[in-house]
């Protein structure tokens, strides 16, 4: 009987570790308030400021969405599954909830507002750009680029005085040459389908953020990042972001 309910409370205890939902999160002070970062992991993000959530790339696979504030705002960088999440969008969605997509998302989902790139508009209050997201060199075996042009998105959203650049899966882009005033840049680094630590050094380095996060870095070792970037002033901050 004690070994029966030793091994009760031993599965009810690592049911309890598999269910809780700990992020990190770095809070930004900004001229407008505190703009709270909560990194969910791989490309799923989620900002809080005045009052406003806003969700990039949720993912039902990592986190339980019915459990987290209800979004104002969703943004969706493209249509690939790690990305776009109909179930984890659902979970979040909110009579008034503004999401923001793709023309090919929009014809998997059948609702939300296009976005092309170069678009200005604002969400939830707040300026919203989108930036063109695509390989420039990397190709699957057919040829054909992981991510082709036109087809996904980046975005610039400004809270106040902080500029804040989700760049979704690309490589460095022409498109990237003339972004001024990026206070916060996330980089994605995970080989073949964006860039190596090599890459989104040189990426920052054109861009010149405060912060740099890289995110959806897979296994890549984010240390390289670290050293390719001592004494650019640029200060790299690394989170839970596989």
């Amino acid at each position: 009987m004690k070994k029966a309910l030793s091994l009760i409370s031993f599965i009810f205890l690592v049911s309890l570790s598999a269910t809780a939902q700990e992020f990190q999160k770095d809070i930004i002070e900004t001229i407008g308030g505190n703009l709270t970062i909560t990194f969910i992991g791989h490309g799923t993000l989620m900002f809080e400021y005045q009052d406003k959530v806003i969700h990039i790339d949720p993912w039902s696979r990592l986190a339980d969405y019915s459990k987290l504030p209800k979004a104002d705002a969703i943004l969706i960088t493209h249509e690939h599954g790690d990305h776009l999440d109909p179930e984890a969008i659902k979970a979040i969605e909110k009579e008034n909830t503004e999401l923001i997509l793709t023309k090919i998302c929009y014809k998997k989902l059948k609702k939300g507002r296009i976005l092309n790139n170069g678009d200005y508009t604002a969400v939830a209050g707040f300026p919203l750009e989108a930036i063109a997201a695509y390989n420039r060199l990397a190709r699957r075996g057919n040829g054909k680029p992981y991510h082709p042009k036109g087809d996904g998105n980046g975005y610039i959203i400004t809270f106040a005085n902080t500029r804040v650049y989700v760049a979704g899966d690309t490589e460095y882009i022409p498109e990237m040459d003339n972004l001024h005033d990026i206070s916060i840049l996330f980089l994605p680094m995970n080989l073949p389908y964006t860039m190596d630590p090599q890459l989104v050094a040189l990426t920052a380095k054109v861009i010149q953020p405060k912060i740099l996060y890289p995110y959806h870095f897979g296994e890549t070792k984010t240390e390289e990042l670290i050293q390719l970037l001592l004494g650019s002033g640029i200060e790299v901050r690394i989170r839970s972001m596989k």
